[in-house]
């Protein structure tokens, strides 16, 4: 299955909710993303721009945006993003066909 990355910012009554209930997030992630199809590879809180990320695995595309917007959808980020992944083998395929398509390109400011 395609793996992705999701990352999200807590909204700010999110975060005031977290801190006068402690408790970890991860059974609810879990449960949302085995409910559309998917399984949860990790989970982690972070600082800086984003409060946590999750690596995950989904059947299709499909189904990783009606998990995120069913996410995004509670009111509990203020910022919640998707990333499709890509292994090193695939990157490697990438790299080879870069490498071998002959095809032009003209960049605007040429």
């Amino acid at each position: 299955m395609p793996h992705y990355m999701l990352r999200w910012q807590f909204s700010q009554s999110a975060v005031k909710a977290l801190i006068d209930k402690p408790h970890d997030r991860m059974r609810p992630a879990t449960a949302l993303i085995e409910g559309f199809g998917g399984k949860l590879l990790s989970y982690h809180m972070a600082f800086g721009e984003y409060d946590g990320f999750g690596i995950c695995e989904f059947p299709d595309r499909i189904a990783v945006a009606a998990c995120s917007m069913k996410a995004a959808s509670t009111g509990a980020f203020s910022r919640f993003e998707t990333t499709p992944l890509m292994t090193t083998a695939e990157a490697e395929q990438a790299m080879q066909r870069a490498k071998t398509t002959n095809v032009s390109y003209q960049a605007p400011n040429a």
